[in-house]
């Protein structure tokens, strides 16, 4: 079982609190740390507005331009990390943080739920040869086909990661079932990136269910300004979640022991039906949080649409959605059939 510190953002540009997340994550038995290379106008458009979080109402542009440091501060952490006795993973959000940990040659890449349809960064990736872990939440099954037919060798280099983009996600959307089905139907390895608020239930039940690998978010304190404090595990947390997964690992009748402690209706809520579907806590975000292709700057009635006037970012709850990135070849070069304000999601209306 491969078990994935998702330290992302919460080290908050602090190379001194990151390094001792490092030194965290090593204590808890994890395999790997895993950060985000965060450059603000890869996910959203300044224009998004305020997201609600549970660290309550934020500027989400603001927040991860604040976030955004050099390929310095990420070759520390690499090297930090390295010296722990740990993996190094990190997050790209595009084809700039892509070619940030290209310079920095690393051995693997985690695509977040919301650039699952990111098709060229994962094009980009693709074209590495690395192995990848791919998160699902807010996604269909066409979308996940969609993103593996953008991955050369896929059922040799992919993890698929359920997942519920919700936070807090409730324990009883991720339908774990599902682990055994998405790898037969698309032969490749699976697991989870768990949102969920108990450290033991979600993730050694999906190790039951099959899993190889999990992510789930550490912090030092659910109290911290880290943008997913909230609801990440403190250290002594995450630890105990590392033993509960070794013992799943080792002991399939752990089960039993799970539902002396959950309860049998819990688990099989959680263990769900199997069949793919979105999520109820996150239904509200499909459109939303993942890309689509939306308008960079205002944009003219008339004007041709280009790769320097259009962007694929995530449009939140402020702004309207746009097309698909598949979309992205077949729109460029016509004509906008009315203005188009920056920001806002480009639709076939708005298309000659």
């Amino acid at each position: 079982m491969y078990i994935i510190a998702e330290i992302g953002g919460s080290h908050q540009g602090n190379l001194s609190h990151a390094k001792e997340l490092i030194h965290a994550v090593k204590e808890t038995g994890a395999n790997c740390a895993k950060f985000q290379a965060v450059f603000a106008h890869e996910i959203v458009h300044p224009k998004v507005g305020i997201v609600p979080l549970p660290t309550g109402n934020i500027s989400i542009y603001d927040t991860f331009k604040k976030l955004e440091r050099s390929q310095e501060f990420y070759q520390e952490l690499k090297n930090e990390t390295q010296k722990a006795g740990l993996d190094f993973l990190c997050t790209p959000f595009g084809l700039e943080s892509f070619a940030l940990l290209e310079n920095l040659n690393v051995q693997a890449y985690k695509v977040a739920s919301p650039e699952l349809n990111h098709l060229p960064l994962l094009q980009a990736i693709s074209g590495t040869n690395k192995n990848i872990f791919l998160s699902l939440g807010v996604s269909k099954i066409s979308d996940i086909e969609m993103a593996l037919d953008q991955i050369s060798d896929a059922q040799h280099r992919v993890t698929l990661l359920n997942c519920v983009t919700s936070y807090p996600a409730p324990e009883e959307d991720y339908n774990l079932n599902l682990l055994p089905h998405l790898a037969a139907i698309f032969d490749v390895k699976v697991g989870i990136s768990d949102h969920s608020m108990d450290p033991i239930l979600v993730p050694s039940l999906s190790v039951l269910c099959g899993g190889s690998a999990i992510e789930k978010h550490i912090c030092l304190s659910r109290k911290g300004d880290g943008l997913d404090d909230p609801i990440a595990l403190e250290p002594s947390q995450f630890a105990a979640m590392v033993r509960s997964v070794r013992i799943a690992q080792e002991d399939p009748r752990y089960l039993h022991e799970l539902e002396k402690q959950y309860g049998k209706d819990k688990v099989q809520a959680v263990l769900g039906d199997g069949r793919k579907r979105l999520a109820g806590s996150e239904m509200a975000n499909y459109g939303r949080t993942n890309r689509s292709i939306c308008a960079l700057r205002d944009i003219q009635s008339g004007e041709s649409l280009t790769k320097d006037n259009t962007v694929l970012l995530r449009v939140e709850k402020v702004l309207r959605p746009g097309l698909s990135p598949q979309f992205w070849p077949v729109i460029l070069q016509r004509n906008a059939a009315q203005n188009i304000p920056a920001g806002e999601g480009i639709r076939w209306q708005d298309i000659k």
